[in-house]
């Protein structure tokens, strides 16, 4: 099991991976190099969906939801 810095246990989120030798084989955003934690520390200080989005223009505004979505259930 890897908790991201959230403490969140990423690999049960359905639109995580984890390959190792990619971003040091962190929890990842399936098919993509990005950090599931950082979409959620961004909403958390105030960002809005938009702007998360505009900061990774290669998930959808539903990926970004779920994301967070999964964030709070998790906690």
């Amino acid at each position: 099991m890897h908790r991201g810095v959230t403490g969140i246990d990423w690999l049960t989120c359905e639109l995580i991976e984890q390959i190792p030798g990619k971003v040091s084989g962190r929890p990842i955003v399936r098919g993509t190099r990005i950090l599931p934690d950082a979409i959620v520390n961004s909403h958390e200080v105030g960002a809005t969906l938009d702007a998360i989005q505009e900061d990774f223009p290669a998930l959808s505004i539903a990926q970004i939801e779920r994301l967070i979505e999964f964030a709070r259930a998790a906690r």
